[in-house]
């Protein structure tokens, strides 16, 4: 059976591209198609993989400028040839969905969020980040954006959710029925703490939506110790928020961020995000997690047992989230064997059925 794995874009390694170098191990033949790669940003494991760009890769500033070009790479991934194979799986937060396959083709997409940008996010977007020529073209532009993309959503086979919170989102905006599978987490590589650290933390890209804000105003009331790892527009104006209790220690390597992990008192995380890996990872090393309760925590964090969740996204809700934090007593052990359930093996189990489902049902002879 030959497959073909495809991805949106390949210019960061983040949660998409753990996705991604799971199925490479799962279909370690196939080829990755995809609209733009800078090879310097990926693992070493996709480093190694034969990867097919789109015509998009020889346009100006591509790797930097890929989301200017969003219309562009609806028009190119519609270009990719795919006739030849058997099984398509896409890895789309937005246009990899999009790939044409033959009525002989088992197309499974894989779904980590319908664009925000397009749908329900595009108003904040459209306010708070767009500005001159670009707010101007927004509207028309993500008019026909927006009908690409629900048609595009009809292309797929089946389509998998990578979380309750996207598949609520996907019926909005797509009006179709998917199955969940949550994102691998490399749950191993993080050592069991079995004693709370001096500080709390933050992992994150600094940028509006994911109110860090609201994490580093609750730490400079409370008096207590705050790190903020990561690094995007907000770092200025955070900085100005900040009190002598938060330190900003900027972009980290994998590696520090599993020591901050390791030895820290818990994780804040007052955005709303699609799955959320990092909430998982600290739980793997045994510590709870202050979270706002929508969105994919409510998958991965238990109130009470392995984090706690607050309501609102204000700075009181933080702060009282963070005092009942830190009146419970926690289990580390719990907390981790909570984690074991986002493994790469039981993405690979829970991807398999699905995959093998959908090649039974169309009839696609199996090898």
């Amino acid at each position: 059976m030959r497959v073909a794995l495809v991805h949106d874009w390949l210019v960061t390694s983040g949660g998409a591209e753990r996705v991604l170098e799971t199925l490479t191990e799962m279909f370690p033949d196939a080829p990755i198609f995809t609209g733009v790669v800078d090879r310097r940003q990926l693992s070493p494991r996709l480093q190694s993989r034969k990867i097919v760009p789109s015509f998009v890769q020889k346009m100006p500033r591509s790797r930097r400028w890929y989301n200017r070009y969003l219309p562009f790479l609806m028009y190119a991934f519609e270009q990719f040839d795919l006739s030849s194979y058997d099984l398509v799986i896409s890895s789309s937060a937005a246009v990899a969905k999009g790939v044409l396959t033959s009525p002989e083709t088992v197309h499974v997409a894989y779904i980590h969020t319908p664009m925000r940008y397009a749908w329900d996010m595009y108003h904040e977007y459209r306010n708070q980040e767009a500005h001159g020529m670009t707010k101007i073209l927004m509207g028309p532009i993500f008019h026909y954006v927006r009908m690409w993309d629900r048609l595009s959503a009809d292309r797929a086979d089946v389509l998998v959710a990578n979380s309750h919170f996207v598949q609520k989102r996907i019926w909005k905006h797509y009006r179709r029925p998917s199955e969940v599978v949550y994102p691998p987490v490399s749950v191993e590589r993080f050592r069991l703490s079995v004693n709370p650290g001096s500080y709390y933390l933050v992992l994150s890209r600094l940028v509006a939506y994911k109110r860090i804000d609201l994490a580093v105003l609750a730490a400079k009331r409370m008096g207590i110790k705050l790190l903020v790892a990561g690094d995007g527009p907000e770092r200025v104006n955070l900085r100005q928020l900040a009190g002598p209790g938060v330190e900003f220690v900027g972009a980290v390597t994998d590696d520090t961020a599993r020591d901050l992990i390791e030895n820290a008192r818990g994780l804040i995380f007052p955005g709303q995000e699609d799955f959320g890996i990092v909430p998982v990872e600290m739980q793997a090393a045994g510590h709870p997690v202050v979270a706002y309760g929508r969105g994919g925590v409510l998958d991965t964090v238990i109130d009470g047992k392995t984090g706690v969740l607050f309501d609102c996204q204000d700075v009181d809700a933080v702060i009282g989230a963070i005092r009942r934090a830190e009146d419970i007593s926690w289990n580390p052990q719990s907390i981790r064997h909570h984690a074991y359930g986002f493994r790469p093996e039981v993405f690979e189990t829970n991807m398999s059925r699905i995959i093998d489902r959908a090649i039974h049902s169309s009839n696609v002879p199996a090898e």
